[in-house]
Parts: C-alpha cells; sequence; structure tokens
C-alpha cells in the first residue's frame, strides 16, 4: 500500500520503511510490540516508557506514525492520549494508533475529536495477527481511520439513534466506515457493488451537511458525528 508524506531531502515514504515510535510503559509489551513492528517491515526509530520520551525525540526520530498505549506513567489514566495530541500538533501528518487493554470510549471520542484521519484504536488483546497489525499501520499510516469494532459498538451505544434520516443500510454503511473499511471492503461485506456503496456514502454526507471542502476528512466528519450527536 501507498503511503502518503516525505521525510528529509525528498525520501518519500513510497520508496522507504515507515517510520514508528512506540511508547509503552511495560518493557516486555514495548519491545515485544517492536520486534512485532519489525516483522511487519517497519522500521521502528525509537522505543519509550512514557509519552513525554516520546515527545521529545519526535524532531530525532522524525516517524511517519506512533503507536501509543492509553495508559502510561505518571497517573497511568490519559497519558497516551494527551502525548498523541500533543504529537499530532507538533507533526500534523504524524499517524496515531493507540492500543489499550480496554475499551476506553471517552479518549476513543477524544482521539477522534479532530476530525482529521490517520487515527487508530485497537485493543491489544484482539490483535490476532501481524498481518491484521501491519494491515492497520500501513491504512493509519496512508491516512484512513482504523478502530476495534468493539470500540465502534461501545461508542455507538452510547447513543440514542440520533441519526434518524438514514436509511437501514446507510446506518450499516456508516458503522463499517467506523471500522475504517474502504469502500470496496464496505461492498464486499454487505455483498452489494461498489457504486451502491457510493451512493449510500454519498448520501449520508448529503443528510449529515458535510460539504466537500477539499480540506476535511469526510468519512471521519461523518462517523463523529454519529458518535457525538
Amino acid at each position: 500500500m501507498s503511503v502518503a508524506g516525505t521525510v528529509g531531502d525528498g525520501d518519500s515514504v513510497h520508496e522507504r520503511a515507515l517510520r514508528v515510535v512506540v511508547a509503552d510503559d511495560s518493557v516486555l509489551l514495548r519491545e515485544g510490540l517492536v520486534r512485532v513492528l519489525a516483522e511487519t517491515g517497519v522500521e521502528v526509530v525509537g522505543a519509550y516508557g512514557d509519552g513525554d520520551s516520546l515527545l521529545a525525540a519526535l524532531d530525532e526520530t522524525v516517524p511517519d506514525l506512533a503507536v501509543l498505549d492509553v495508559r502510561m506513567p505518571p497517573t497511568f489514566r490519559d497519558e497516551g492520549v494527551r502525548a498523541a495530541i500533543r504529537a499530532r500538533e507538533l507533526r500534523p501528518a504524524l499517524g496515531i494508533l493507540l492500543l489499550s487493554q480496554y475499551v476506553e470510549v471517552t479518549y476513543a471520542q477524544e482521539l477522534l475529536a479532530s476530525g482529521a484521519g490517520g487515527i487508530g484504536y485497537l485493543l491489544k488483546d484482539r490483535v490476532a495477527s501481524l498481518t491484521e497489525l501491519d494491515d492497520a499501520v500501513r491504512r493509519i499510516a496512508a491516512g484512513g481511520t482504523v478502530l476495534d469494532p468493539e470500540v465502534v459498538g461501545q461508542l455507538l451505544g452510547r447513543r440514542h439513534d440520533p441519526l434518524e434520516t438514514l436509511t437501514p443500510r446507510e446506518h450499516e454503511v456508516l458503522a463499517l466506515m467506523a471500522e475504517g473499511r474502504t469502500n470496496a471492503a464496505i461492498a464486499a461485506r454487505l455483498v452489494i457493488g461498489v457504486g451502491a456503496v457510493e451512493k449510500n456514502v454519498t448520501s449520508i454526507f448529503q443528510k449529515l451537511a458535510l460539504d466537500d471542502s477539499g480540506t476535511d476528512h469526510r468519512r471521519v466528519l461523518a462517523v463523529l458525528t454519529w458518535l457525538q450527536r
């Protein structure tokens, strides 16, 4: 999968391995994640025990994507989320993948609040294979959004059907969009044509008043509208 972005003197991400930094306070989990990521072909350019250390090394490591645990020192509450938000402020093109042991609904909403792409939230115990992790990392680095289905389910479960104008099919399409699936993947899941998916997506954008501004990530904004209204 091609990935947008550049580093250094015109060194395109198309032409090199993805550069990834990792932050997890558990030495075993951190080193295990480094080895697993390396096996997928990415270049791990930094591994840290807390978010502050990752942030301090951003200029030196110049990563394409950061993988962070949600709970890290000193309070073990939301340090990973705070570091992720700050990292995006410093490097807007940086992909962010948050990993958590549990579904942290508030943190997931906070991560998605900007409406930007290049974001993922996965549960550690549900990443079942190297292929799955590799796919998530590359989709996020390419500007996509990857959410664990359980996270999506709990986020949606907290709302009382605020999007009454959407048809049942549009709800299905939007739910799959929230999982980070492409139109082709949605078509395969629902056993319909890609053209039908595109029509549903266009209808969703229209019903949610998401005009094509040329800058906003409308797929992410559509999901956020569903989660936040």
